[in-house]
């Protein structure tokens, strides 16, 4: 077998999918995108297929080799996410060549059901109970939510006030039975972050994530030590090298992302890394069927996981939604807030490739916000 074309097609709302062709017929999906630089990812994909093209696709590893190391310049989000697509590809072709899922090929599963949480936004306090009694409705157990929008340097009262108002929302619907996590996105000095973590610490979030920036990656140790709250990160750490450091610095859960940190057979690593510090892994996944096909694959194959991400309805998806590029959306049924395990070859789904083909290039490329304080400075985001 020898793979002879590799296409990629960019789709509402931000994605970017692959397509893997073989010479007898079987095709392979991926999901190579960073969010706002699709058009960036598009042109690494095609640079890498040149060394794809004409070769044997069961070859996975070499194949994962050479894209990542045959260059001087290696790493980064372009290039990672570039290779995550083609490798999930690669997995995809193996699964149906062989007739078995992926998790299977990475030695069976070890769960039948994988836990998911929704997204409620999170963004108004007054909204957050119906968003997350909506939620409760829908057979959900577990939630999350933004800590805050745009944030200042130190953490007012107000702005604590809100987050725990936002904090007690949620619980107060929830529960004792169930879970909220809250994302920080990075957006949170090291000096606020410990400032506002005892505050939520009373609400009992199963973690909040991303409270810095990775590149303080460093700095996380001291946050950890003094922290009530269990910390998670990992969604912008795109290899086991990047990944070390949080590990090393004690945090409770590791979240690689199946489309940015080198694809399927990065990511079992990354998980097999985080066992030997004991830390749980959640695969991020705000994006489209094939990288949500792709974390299922890992999430029913890898012993310390803790729970999966989706954005099935999530008020991100303007435009077009992840069922729309699927031919059988009932694997991503939820069952009381659970996918079951999917037994259909490959990533366990089916392209669309209709819709997928129709909807190329339909959209400008998204691009995420610019924040600006009412000083007028820049503001992460």
């Amino acid at each position: 077998m020898k793979i002879t074309r590799i296409e990629t097609f960019a789709v509402p709302p931000r994605w970017l999918l692959c397509r893997v062709e073989t010479d007898e017929g079987i095709v392979g999906w991926g999901e190579p995108v960073v969010e706002g630089r699709a058009a960036t990812v598009r042109t690494a994909v095609h640079e890498l297929a040149e060394l794809l093209v004409g070769q044997d696709p069961s070859r996975i590893e070499d194949h994962w080799q050479v894209m990542t190391k045959g260059s001087f310049y290696r790493g980064g989000p372009v290039l990672s996410s570039a290779v995550a697509g083609l490798d999930q590809a690669l997995w995809d072709i193996a699964g149906k060549r062989f007739g078995v899922p992926v998790h299977v090929l990475l030695g069976g599963p070890v769960r039948d059901r994988v836990r998911a949480y929704s997204w409620v936004g999170g963004d108004e306090p007054a909204e957050v109970a119906d968003a997350v009694t909506a939620q409760v409705e829908a057979g959900f157990t577990a939630v999350k939510m933004n800590a805050c929008g745009r944030m200042n340097r130190l953490a007012t009262t107000r702005d604590i006030d809100d987050l725990v108002g936002r904090a007690a929302a949620a619980r107060e619907v929830l529960g004792a039975d169930r879970d909220f996590a809250v994302d920080f996105h990075g957006r949170f000095t090291v000096a606020n972050a410990r400032k506002v973590l005892p505050h939520l610490a009373p609400f009992n979030p199963l973690f909040a994530e991303e409270v810095v920036l990775p590149e303080y990656t460093p700095l996380l140790a001291d946050l950890v030590a003094g922290s009530p709250v269990p910390l998670a990160t990992g969604e912008r750490l795109y290899s086991r090298t990047d990944a070390l450091p949080a590990l090393q610095a004690g945090i409770a859960v590791l979240q690689p992302d199946l489309s940015h940190a080198g694809g399927i057979s990065e990511v079992r690593r990354i998980a097999a890394l985080a066992e030997t510090f004991d830390v749980s892994v959640a695969p991020h996944c705000p994006l489209g069927p094939v990288s949500l096909a792709s974390s299922l694959q890992i999430a029913f194959s890898t012993p310390n996981f803790l729970i999966q991400e989706q954005s099935i309805g999530i008020h991100y998806n303007q435009g077009a939604e992840v069922l729309d590029y699927v031919v059988d959306p009932e694997v991503f049924r939820f069952h009381d807030g659970c996918f079951l395990r999917p037994t259909a070859p490959g990533l366990g789904i089916e392209v669309d490739e209709k819709a997928v083909r129709a909807a190329d290039n339909s959209t400008p490329d998204w691009r995420g916000p610019v924040w600006r304080h009412p000083d007028g400075s820049f503001a992460e985001w």
